[in-house]
């Protein structure tokens, strides 16, 4: 297994003694309980890491390490985003934390016009602290070094420009009366950006539909099974990384 992930502020040490404190000393000290010997990876979450020997605590929230040279993952290619209509109750945190396991690169909150979820004043700032805290906390656990990006909620005519801009540009659509393409046939990009809509539980409105074909989408469906919103984005996903090859 490969060693667990802990995630500093500023820049990642290399080459030094450095010692891990506050909530993540805490968890490595108390609830991990490393001891001397043992290895683990510090990470900036922006693809920046190197691997650390523990060689001892102090108390129960400093980790003492020996860290060893800085690395840099290099962005994955295609970059795949997914913009996530907002399911109800903690949905969101589990399509999150799902996508963010699998290896998708960015989220975007989409307020959908038939989410009944909205994110308004400060219930939308905690929420997108939620989605937030959970892609750290899902990055750190499937040992990734470079976590996704949850972007700012986005309307409608936000996500219509963020797809005008996409190498490749889908919209998951599950109308089996109006035409779509299969996403495991879909010639795809080799590089460049992957940009794909995950509607409501309602579905993705005509008049939305309509903005996101303006902007260059196309309507694209998984099989003929009907996914959760919360499902949805994880399943396309994985699908787009084995036939893009970055799982390989």
């Amino acid at each position: 297994m490969t060693a667990p992930v802990f995630v500093v502020e500023g820049d990642v040490p290399g080459d030094r003694a450095y010692v891990l404190d506050g909530p993540e000393g805490r968890h490595a000290v108390s609830v991990k309980r490393l001891r001397a010997g043992e290895t683990v990876t510090l990470t900036d979450g922006l693809g920046s890491w190197c691997e650390a020997v523990v060689t001892g605590s102090e108390g129960k929230d400093r980790l003492v390490v020996e860290a060893g040279p800085v690395r840099v993952e290099p962005d994955e290619r295609p970059r795949i985003t997914v913009v996530q209509a907002l399911p109800k109750g903690d949905r969101g945190e589990l399509a999150v934390e799902t996508m963010t396991e699998t290896g998708v690169d960015a989220i975007v909150p989409w307020a959908a016009s038939r989410c009944i979820t909205q994110w308004r004043g400060d219930r939308g700032l905690k929420a997108l602290g939620k989605w937030r805290a959970t892609a750290r906390e899902a990055g750190k656990q499937s040992r990734r070094v470079r976590f996704p990006v949850v972007g700012e909620a986005a309307t409608t005519k936000q996500v219509a420009a963020l797809l005008a801009g996409a190498d490749f540009a889908a919209v998951l659509h599950e109308d089996w009366d109006a035409p779509s393409g299969a996403l495991a046939s879909a010639e795809l990009p080799d590089s460049g950006e992957i940009v794909l809509v995950v509607g409501p539980e309602g579905g993705v409105s005509p008049e939305e539909l309509t903005v996101f074909e303006e902007a260059g989408a196309r309507p694209i469906r998984l099989g003929r099974s009907v996914l959760r919103t919360s499902t949805a984005g994880t399943a396309a996903v994985a699908l787009l990384l084995g036939r893009t090859g970055r799982w390989g």
